[in-house]
């Protein structure tokens, strides 16, 4: 079971690498097992894991298995499990176009695509704290039990889902949003979905 998750975490890393999801040495991936944690260590590169970057904490953030320091924002992760018994992995990095929404300290809650109407609703920003500080955690946190993803004011994003599939094509779908949301704002506008048609949209679910 361990060995499988730690192989996910390298794959889905380096999948996150190619799409350019995680530049340089940013963001960082975590998977539950039970009351334990196997988390990506402080430093290391999502797109070139190898497996002594993978470190084991419990839910107080102390090490059970590996040598190397944990991700410095273990406890941002620690919380959103704590929160969600049905999230089982999280990634957080910092793609371009989520991020210039971060940095332009705006949520993606116009309701653009009925896709991104369905599985998000919408994804709001978090206010900003110092990355890995505390008041990072409590800033954040307050999205985690309505919103599978969230920015994160000039810093980044951080989905989780029930298995890293699911939260890499959250994240696939999120990046998509925040572009074409920047898109349309060439073209003049989006045309908004209407309430009754978001309404619509929100039954399917």
């Amino acid at each position: 079971m361990i060995e499988k998750i730690k192989q996910e975490i390298i794959a889905y890393g380096k999948l996150l690498g190619e799409r350019g999801f995680t530049p340089g040495l940013s963001g960082n991936i975590s998977h539950r097992i039970d009351d334990k944690i196997i988390i990506t260590s402080s430093g290391s590169s999502n797109g070139f894991l190898e497996y002594d970057d993978l470190i084991t904490i419990d839910f107080d953030g102390n090490i059970v298995d590996g040598v190397k320091k944990p991700s410095s924002e273990k406890k941002l992760h620690i919380e959103y499990y704590k929160q969600r018994p049905d999230i089982q992995a999280i990634i957080h990095v910092h793609p371009v176009f989520l991020c210039s929404f971060a940095a332009a300290r705006k949520p993606l809650d116009e309701p653009v695509l009925a896709e991104n109407v369905f599985y998000f609703g919408e994804i709001p920003l978090a206010d900003y704290a110092l990355p890995s500080s505390d008041e990072l955690v409590e800033k954040t946190a307050k999205y985690f039990k309505d919103y599978n993803a969230v920015l994160m004011a000039n810093h980044g994003v951080i989905v989780g889902d029930v298995n890293f599939k699911q939260a890499f094509l959250k994240l696939e779908l999120a990046e998509t949003y925040a572009q074409v949301v920047l898109n349309t704002k060439l073209l003049g506008g989006a045309v908004l979905l209407n309430d009754k048609e978001v309404k619509d949209i929100l039954a399917l679910r």
